[in-house]
């Protein structure tokens, strides 16, 4: 789970990380006052969404003086930012962070992940910082350090000042920089973090260390043990085919596809959407109903597959197990007498009870496309997408 800037930041600020003074607005009104607790100028207006590449797109402003605050916020408040990670619909602007200026002298980066092939965490740090991170890593690696911690002791002291003499800083900021890194990775830990960076961290003018911006991202399976973390959820920021999903347990992933899949298991899911390449056409999400799926939750899968204008035909593929294939079948069924059903459906059985699955499609008397096994899926879907194509034409 994302989180915007002004809060990953007062969360920082918590673990003993300097942060800009700042007050976040709703209303150009609000952007005002905020601006006038501030000081006398000039400002840095902040369009809070959760996507990267603001300032580029425009969704960060300097002001000068707080004549320009309430104009400036009017032009940004209420409309869709575009940036390079948000698709081309955007992220609604709803709240702003408004902060006093800072005068840099120099930008590094910090930040912890999880290294999945070491299994720990890895402190990231570059002198280089406020550039996007994984390109500099992939152009040029050598200007990324990477601290390999140990999860039984954390990161000890030694390796964050190791990390310091890799940023060629003077000798002075050494311990509000190492106290920065120590602070960002306990964040990390006791918040089931599965990302935490500050870029950059900057050094001002005057010799002080402040996060200028900061990008947190929650573990979703370790929510229930951080509600505090999980208030924080702005739905406004999702899609809403997939926080639909979430209501009712299911594993929703939006794509840019054309054919809406349905597939209970992730393996099996990835599996289809490789078929559904295969076959010529793309997949337009990823959705695991999961093993306990009930006949509800098939229905409501089904009714956001129809929900999605880009679907334009509906592959569902279930091996039964836990799942067993009659449930399936009936909610499939109960689903596409509810709905309106505007397009051609392929569905592939097999497993716990497929024949009797197959014999409640049979009986339905809708049109369901029944292939025999995952190369009739192919063939079936193949041909249907070309079919699709030729009346599109």
């Amino acid at each position: 789970m994302k989180i915007h800037e002004f809060q990953a930041k007062k969360l920082l600020a918590e673990y003993g990380v300097p942060i800009p003074r700042g007050r976040i607005a709703r209303t150009d009104e609000e952007a005002l006052n905020a601006a006038r607790q501030l000081g006398e100028g000039p400002f840095v207006l902040k369009a809070q969404i959760h996507a990267g590449g603001r300032g580029k797109a425009g969704g960060i402003k300097v002001v000068e003086g707080i004549a320009d605050i309430g104009r400036t916020a009017r032009g940004m408040l209420g409309k869709a930012l575009v940036t390079a990670q948000t698709g081309e619909k955007g992220k609604p602007v709803r709240t702003l962070l408004v902060e006093e200026s800072v005068n840099v002298v120099k930008e590094i980066y910090i930040g912890v992940v999880i290294d999945r092939r070491r299994a720990c965490p890895v402190l990231l740090a570059s002198a280089e910082g406020g550039v996007e991170i994984e390109k500099l890593a992939r152009e040029r690696p050598d200007r990324v350090i990477t601290e390999v911690v140990d999860p039984s002791v954390g990161l000890r002291p030694f390796q964050a000042k190791r990390v310091f003499y890799g940023f060629g800083l003077d000798e002075s900021l050494s311990r509000p920089v190492m106290a920065s890194a120590i602070g960002l990775y306990r964040l990390f830990i006791e918040k089931d973090l599965s990302l935490a960076e500050i870029n950059p961290l900057v050094v001002t003018e005057d010799g002080d260390i402040v996060a200028l911006d900061a990008k947190i991202v929650a573990d979703d399976n370790a929510l229930f043990r951080h509600p505090d973390i999980a208030g924080l959820r702005d739905v406004s920021q999702e899609d809403p085919l997939e926080v639909e999903a979430a209501k009712h347990n299911l594993n929703y992933i939006k794509l840019k596809g054309n054919v809406g899949c349905m597939v209970n298991g992730a393996g099996l899911a990835m599996a289809t959407m490789d078929l559904i390449k295969l076959a010529g056409a793309e997949p337009a999400n990823f959705l695991d109903v999961g093993g306990g799926a009930t006949s509800e939750m098939v229905r409501e899968a089904m009714r956001i597959l129809l929900f999605d204008k880009d679907v334009k035909m509906m592959f569902i593929n279930i091996f039964g197990g836990i799942l067993r294939c009659d449930t399936l079948a009936r909610g499939v069924v109960e689903a596409a007498r509810e709905l309106v059903i505007g397009i051609p459906i392929v569905v592939r059985l097999e497993g716990t009870n497929v024949e009797e699955g197959r014999r409640i499609l049979a009986g339905s008397g809708l049109a369901f496309t029944v292939a025999s096994d995952l190369a009739d899926a192919a063939q079936k879907v193949g041909e249907t997408v070309r079919r699709i194509g030729r009346i599109g034409e």
